[in-house]
């Protein structure tokens, strides 16, 4: 086929269609400064690229439908969530300061081509020819290795957390009898404080793992393991850019700093103090990403949570120093 001449992992084919994808995304969320379709052109890439490369390919082994099925399942079910979410919002706050700067609004798709790209490596390396097209060099070991078996239940323990997780924030969010005093401690959330985040992380981890078969248990070149060794660039990315990026630290710290000025802001009234003081007890026994139950996390030493279990001081809400300045500007 065509694309093969690209390259046999279709690696330029891949980041060509994306590219092209969200500038088109880009080009209509600027022209009518609209976010609606923001967050469905980004998941609905993913299930673009999964189905694309498997029909490129020409290759239905069970392991690349399998995983390409996985993929486009968790691309319609992101894509949809947080499509139907921005229609009853009506607009995403994130884009709020960049929204009508177009340098700043681009680097944003820009960073989107990249997420897509990066993360799908894993499904897109596996459809090439180079991989799965035994007449290319490829290798389709049967299908049911303990690493197929270990990356399906990763996957559909991720999802499950994901979609379960997500489903009971906006609960809580549309809830009019709910007090939003509190934060949400309900569910999967009793459990961690970012459980979707985890949920994610472990989705590309199980598709990474249900990829690797062709190399661990196949007869590839040295060349296509390598490729298939480094698509493991996918979920670590993924981790990067919730744990460091645009997650959690987009979350815990301004999720602090709006329970601080509850209590202490320019609107605050007398007893709200309460509010903030619920809101570090909450802190104090919930996990930020990996669930753990309240009653055994309030319990572990302080090194430990800002260690083993990832709260690092980048999250944290200094009432010393970060209150101060959160009263000034919510005062102007």
């Amino acid at each position: 086929m065509p694309v093969h001449a690209l390259d046999p992992y279709y690696l330029a084919f891949t980041f060509l269609v994306t590219a092209a994808f969200q500038l088109l995304g880009f080009a209509i969320a600027y022209t009518f400064q609209i976010d609606k379709i923001t967050d469905l052109t980004g998941g609905s890439n993913f299930f673009i690229l999964a189905l694309l490369t498997l029909l490129a390919g020409g290759t239905y082994h069970v392991r690349n439908v399998v995983t390409s099925v996985l993929v486009m399942v968790w691309a319609f079910r992101l894509a949809g969530f947080l499509f139907f979410r921005v229609l009853m919002t009506g607009h995403d706050g994130r884009f709020d300061e960049i929204r009508k700067h177009f340098f700043k609004f681009l680097a944003f798709w820009i960073a989107q081509i990249l997420w897509v790209w990066i993360v799908s490596l894993p499904v897109v390396i596996l459809n090439s020819p180079a991989i799965s097209d035994v007449e290319h060099g490829g290798s389709n070991p049967s299908f049911g290795t303990s690493r197929d078996i270990a990356g399906i239940v990763l996957w559909a323990l991720g999802l499950f957390i994901e979609a379960t997780a997500d489903a009971q924030k906006y609960r809580y969010k549309s809830s009019k009898t709910t007090s939003k005093d509190t934060a949400i401690d309900v569910g999967l959330w009793a459990y961690s404080r970012h459980p979707p985040y985890f949920g994610e992380m472990m989705c590309w981890w199980g598709i990474w793992i249900l990829c690797l078969s062709p190399s661990t248990n196949g007869s590839l070149s040295a060349s296509a393991t390598s490729a298939q060794y480094a698509a493991i660039f996918s979920p670590i990315f993924t981790v990067i850019v919730l744990m460091f990026g645009s997650g959690v630290p987009t979350s815990a710290k301004p999720q602090a700093k709006r329970f601080y000025l509850k209590s202490y802001g320019p609107t605050a009234h007398e007893g709200d103090a309460i509010i903030w003081e619920r809101y570090k007890i909450y802190l104090s026994r919930t996990s930020i990403l990996i669930p753990v139950p309240p009653v055994l996390y309030s319990k572990l030493p302080l090194v430990l949570k800002r260690t083993v279990f990832l709260d690092f001081p980048m999250y944290q809400f200094d009432e010393q120093k970060d209150g101060p300045i959160a009263i000034e500007e919510a005062s102007k």
